[in-house]
């Protein structure tokens, strides 16, 4: 990947350039980050071709702008410097949103006035991101702090937002004490252990790096809209088959296997029809999305004795056999809602809810570069002609 010896390389990781661990194991094989490999990389290619690197700075691997919220290292996933699973562990949802926006875990500045915008009946049967964008901007144009784009404001607001949007999905006026019990009481009124889960599946699927939705949620701030539109863009991109779209197609196809007598076979036979597995693999996690792994231990833990766990568990064996890989925040999601019975769509909802506090995060990240994202596009198109006349 970067043309260079062996030796070149060991000095590369004595400068601490590029972070370096031992493979487990008996071996004595280490790996390397693929991260400080590809900025390597990346800056050899701005040196040589300048135009070449731009062209690539937007596709998969290479970074394109700096941002200290969401660490993506080996098979761990940080948030501000603190890994996920001990978030899950330790922290509420409104500790985890403070920490996002503010960089501690103090709750204060969130106690403000709620948006609570229940189901109007024009709206009341379209997906949960179709109602989300109807009522986002008309709670907008009421609000008066929308514009308010200093930090402290926009935190404010984005946890205005996050309980606008637990009240559009849970279709309630009435918010319990906290977003993932309101969600509980709406989904699953007859599972304690369900609001604890709902938590769990929100933090984990909070920030992800600059991801499609995410770019998009800063280009948007960048152009000085206020948190309501930066959300409307974060859903928008969201929703696309590439993104959190996955979620849904993940969560048909387990609806579509469950009854599957062999589902190694059945599972064998979509990809030889040509049909994709969605929700195993991420390119980010040579060694399994750790997203994943939390919500499925998780799930162990509270619902040991579940048919549909057992299901699930039956589900990763066979897929990882055929595809030779692991399960991501998807299929984590869509297992969620198999296991807990939560109605149709609500993975994605899930996904949704939590994701807005990065698209907020991100937001104000934004707002304080007081700059604008305007990258420049190469021209490849036919040429202009000289009039002849």
């Amino acid at each position: 990947m970067l043309g260079v010896s062996r030796a070149t390389l060991y000095a590369y990781v004595s400068r601490g350039f590029v972070r370096s661990e031992p493979v487990p194991g008996p071996s004595r094989e280490r790996r390397y980050a693929r991260e400080d490999v590809e900025r390597l990389r990346s800056r050899a290619e701005e040196r040589r071709n300048p135009q070449k690197a731009a062209e690539h700075a937007l596709r998969w691997g290479v970074p394109v702008l700096e941002s200290s919220i969401t660490l993506i290292s080996g098979s761990k996933l940080f948030y501000r410097g603190h890994e996920v699973g001990a978030l899950v562990k330790t922290r509420s949802l409104e500790e985890v949103a403070a920490l996002l926006w503010t960089g501690s875990f103090e709750t204060d500045l969130l106690d403000t006035p709620l948006h609570v915008v229940a189901g109007t009946d024009a709206t009341h049967d379209l997906p949960f991101i179709s109602r989300a964008q109807s009522v986002l901007p008309l709670v907008a144009a009421r609000d008066p702090l929308a514009f308010d784009l200093r930090p402290r404001a926009v935190a404010q607001s984005g946890w205005r937002i996050v309980n606008l949007l637990t009240s559009v999905a849970a279709e309630s006026r009435t918010l319990e004490e906290t977003v993932e019990s309101t969600l509980a009481r709406a989904w699953a009124p007859n599972d304690k252990r369900a609001a604890e889960v709902i938590r769990a599946a929100l933090i984990v699927a909070a920030d992800h790096e600059l991801n499609v939705s995410a770019f998009t949620a800063r280009c948007v701030a960048s152009a000085g809209s206020n948190p309501y539109a930066v959300v409307t863009a974060g859903l928008a991109a969201l929703e696309g088959t590439k993104h959190g779209g996955t979620t849904s197609r993940m969560e048909a196809l387990l609806d579509e296997t469950r009854r599957a007598r062999d589902l190694r076979k059945s599972l064998g036979e979509r990809l030889r029809r040509g049909e994709s597995l969605d929700g195993f693999g991420h390119r980010l996690y040579t060694h399994g999305d750790p997203r994943a792994s939390l919500l499925l231990h998780l799930l162990g833990e509270r619902y040991p004795k579940s048919k549909e766990l057992a299901f699930v568990r039956a589900f990763v064996e066979a897929a990882s056999s055929v595809t030779g890989e692991r399960p991501n925040l998807d299929f984590g999601l869509a297992a969620t809602g198999r296991v807990l019975a939560l109605p149709p769509g609500a993975p994605l909802t899930l996904f949704a809810i939590g994701r807005t506090l990065g698209w907020v995060a991100h937001a104000i990240e934004q707002y304080e570069t007081n700059a604008i994202i305007r990258p420049r596009a190469r021209y490849v198109g036919k040429n202009p002609t000289e009039s002849t006349s």
